[in-house]
């Protein structure tokens, strides 16, 4: 994707400096001094004309670091949302909650089972994995600002009746990199540099099936809740989609997308009633999509979006919204056209001083604007918070303007129904397969 044509805007990005007018401020004149009068564009004879002012339309997206955190406990390795609270799980044994948005300290959940390497929340149920390779499950509630825990199972169980701790035939044979929740059926997934899939049952704490997924490490699992497909991705650069048969006690592959041969570092699912798309980031800097198709259900390659230096570390997607973070240190916000699987990069966050490890975002009530909170962490030891304001979509004139409306020598405008909208050009970078498939099923008629 050509991001030379693409809109990026921030508050108080040093590039883009505005001059505010103040209205209160009235021309003063000296005593017996009239000011002269502003001649009317129609006054025939006059050698000058006055000229229509032109506005340029408002930035798509406004963004603000809201607050910037640093701790000597090393580096953020998960970032897990709730209701209420942000957690962050670590090199220390402490699963840090903080309070929304700005970042208030409220308190910890104390593991003394090493560090935290993946945490995953579900409404008061908080998920971690730690160095042992074994999952604490925790309930937690907020109480006079406080939060308060309890761990109420380990997966997979310990073993009693022996003198020494022996390793459980269920547990993972080497660190859990990941974690997925399936809301409808409570099954917890689990991925592992052990390139394999564990399933747990979380009510009883019961493992119902493992599986291998990949040919290396497993970096992101995925779980659609509205038809329960499971996603993964691995160092071996393939995405993977599963699907549960016999209930929850076993998994199938039903389709294997491979693009390209570098390792596959995220996933992230767009899904909704009309559509969805799946996302994925992977270490030569691109982030690859594919579209899920109406009649056969089968995901097919739409294209791949461009922009990072480096490697894609995580993703983030709402809605028609997807965040990446990369190891060039910026965080990119790009957005899916209504109906169209065109894309464009709305804006560039930069701020970390180290590659960008982890994301999470959640949606923030505006009665004007809609608006979503980013949580980044980086490799330099920082926690930052985003507060991102995203404008209606504009009214943006694609068609042919000869009958619509007059076109300028600017070909970024176009003037239609007597307003000035300005017109972004897109460069998509689309499958030639998925071009096929769309001009045979009629998509590109006029």
């Amino acid at each position: 994707m050509d991001l030379s044509n693409a809109r990026r805007r921030s508050f108080g990005h040093p590039n883009s400096h505005e001059t505010e007018r103040d209205d209160n401020l009235q021309p003063k004149f000296k005593s017996g001094l009239l000011p002269l009068p502003i001649p009317r564009v129609s006054d025939p004879g006059l050698p000058w004309n006055l000229s229509q002012l032109r506005t340029a339309p408002l930035p798509p997206l406004f963004y603000t670091c809201i607050a910037s955190l640093h701790r000597n406990e090393g580096v953020v390795h998960s970032i897990a949302i709730s209701k209420e609270l942000v957690f962050t799980g670590s090199h220390s044994c402490h699963i840090r909650a903080w309070r929304k948005p700005e970042c208030i300290e409220r308190g910890c959940i104390k593991s003394r089972s090493g560090e935290t390497q993946a945490i995953l929340c579900h409404s008061d149920k908080l998920f971690s994995t730690h160095k042992d390779r074994r999952i604490r499950v925790w309930r937690f509630s907020v109480s006079d600002g406080v939060i308060r825990y309890k761990k109420t199972a380990t997966l997979p169980k310990r073993s009693t009746g022996f003198l020494f701790k022996r390793s459980s035939p269920h547990q993972h044979a080497s660190h859990i990199t990941c974690m997925a929740y399936h809301k409808t059926k409570g099954l917890l997934y689990t991925g592992s540099q052990d390139k394999t899939v564990r399933v747990w049952r979380v009510a009883d704490s019961t493992c119902v099936d493992m599986f291998f997924a990949h040919e290396d490490r497993i970096n992101r699992i995925v779980v659609n809740q509205d038809d329960g497909c499971i996603f993964t991705c691995s160092s071996d650069g393939s995405v993977k989609i599963w699907r549960t048969v016999y209930k929850e006690g076993s998994h199938t592959l039903t389709m294997r997308l491979r693009f390209q041969e570098s390792p596959v570092n995220a996933l992230a699912l767009s899904s909704s009633n009309d559509n969805c798309f799946l996302y994925s980031g992977s270490s030569d800097g691109s982030i690859d999509f594919w579209e899920k198709e109406t009649t056969s259900y089968r995901f097919s390659h739409g294209g791949f979006l461009q922009g990072h230096q480096f490697a894609v570390l995580c993703l983030e997607a709402i809605g028609r919204l997807v965040f990446s973070g990369s190891e060039d240190t910026t965080i990119r916000i790009w957005k899916r056209e209504e109906g169209s699987c065109i894309h464009e990069c709305l804006a560039v966050m930069e701020g970390h001083r180290g590659p960008v490890r982890c994301l999470a975002a959640c949606t923030e009530m505006d009665k004007v604007v809609k608006g979503y909170l980013v949580y980044s962490a980086s490799l330099d030891q920082t926690f930052k918070v985003w507060r991102v304001k995203v404008l209606p979509d504009e009214k943006v004139f694609l068609g042919n303007p000869e009958d619509d409306g007059d076109v300028h020598d600017d070909h970024n405008l176009v003037i239609k129904d007597g307003l000035m909208d300005h017109y972004y050009e897109m460069s998509p970078v689309l499958s030639p397969s998925w071009v096929e498939k769309k001009r045979q099923g009629g998509y590109f008629q006029q």
